[in-house]
């Protein structure tokens, strides 16, 4: 209600004031509107209708398009860390996609980093059009899955992930190419520890693998909590074990990594004259650090706009075949030649 004597607002414009302007049905303002005109309108006729709805201020009603539709537009990304520099790369990544075509992106962490994932809304499927689902185990989805949404799995297990989309990193080359830097640099494979992440998922189990296919045997290992001092415990129980002190220690993590030369530094041993350290994401940590870290770089905001795209592809019936992207070995100060003794 307006005040006596204020003029009212100016009427939203509506598609049939575009319609008007731009000479064409109502109809074909909605397949332009809705991007459906491709086949259907001429470009030259798809273009008078934008040109008209700028002119006018023209924006459609995306919920009522979205009610006939039944869809809310909303897909519900589930990562185990809000805090974690990766996983807020990859909604970074995804955000931009959704955006991009009209999706807002809603950013749920699982309980303790691990499943079974609690369905935040009660009825994931009244509230979701999809999920992107970031490192964890397709089983730990179940609460979210069961209603039949669209499922793209992030750095999971393709074997197991079944009918859903996977986006991956190519994990196993990132440990592949921290092995042969090492080994190029003269370190003996008897002589590289690892420190491992204490986290029961298949990225982490892929890593490990990989490393001992590349050494050629299994590196001694310690597991630890992804944080730093935990990753310092480990790595003081690491070098307290008997036997030659290893002159490598490749870590799943950069985290692990700057809290193993934490240890290093506590013991009187320096980085990389006594012991090379590597890790593996490349965080803004990594060149926060001296010696800066040598490191493995993941592209974690393609992998985000990587999934939103094959939900995306998926909610529009059009094919969606597995991606891996590659990842890089960025070197450092970190590593160096083994110290002769």
């Amino acid at each position: 209600m307006t005040r006596t004597g204020s003029p009212a607002p100016p009427a939203r414009p509506t598609s049939r004031d575009v319609a008007r302007a731009a000479g064409v049905s109502q109809a074909t303002v909605s397949l332009v509107m809705g991007d459906k005109w491709r086949g259907r309108v001429s470009e030259r006729t798809a273009g008078a209708v934008r040109d008209a709805a700028e002119a006018l201020g023209y924006r459609p009603n995306l919920a009522a398009r979205n009610l006939r539709l039944g869809r809310t537009r909303t897909a519900l990304l589930v990562v185990p860390s809000i805090t974690n520099e990766y996983f807020a790369r990859v909604y970074t990544g995804a955000a931009r996609v959704a955006g991009e075509n009209g999706f807002g992106v809603v950013l749920y962490p699982s309980p303790e980093g691990v499943g079974p994932a609690r369905d935040p809304f009660g009825s994931a499927q009244a509230a979701l059009d999809g999920i992107i689902a970031s490192s964890m185990a397709a089983d730990a989805l179940a609460a979210l899955a069961d209603g039949g949404l669209p499922l793209v799995m992030l750095d999971a297990d393709p074997a197991e992930a079944g009918p859903a989309a996977t986006v991956n990193l190519a994990i196993a080359d990132g440990m592949r190419q921290i092995a042969r830097h090492l080994l190029g640099l003269g370190h003996r494979p008897d002589r590289i520890a690892h420190l491992a992440a204490g986290i029961d998922t298949w990225t982490f189990h892929v890593r490990g693998q990989a490393l001992a296919d590349a050494l050629g045997t299994t590196p001694p290992a310690e597991r630890s909590a992804v944080a730093f001092e935990d990753a310092r415990h480990a790595t003081e129980r690491l070098l307290a074990r008997p036997g030659p002190r290893p002159t490598a220690l490749i870590c799943d993590d950069d985290i692990l990594a700057i809290g193993a030369c934490k240890a290093l530094r506590r013991l009187g041993l320096r980085v990389p004259d006594d012991i090379s350290v590597t890790g593996y994401d490349d965080f803004a940590l990594a060149t926060a650090v001296e010696p800066e870290l040598t490191t493995v770089r993941l592209p974690a905001d393609a992998v985000g706009a990587d999934g939103m795209t094959a939900l995306l592809d998926t909610l529009e019936g059009r094919p969606v075949t597995g991606v891996e992207l590659p990842v890089e070995l960025v070197v450092r100060g970190s590593t160096a030649a083994p110290r002769q003794t």
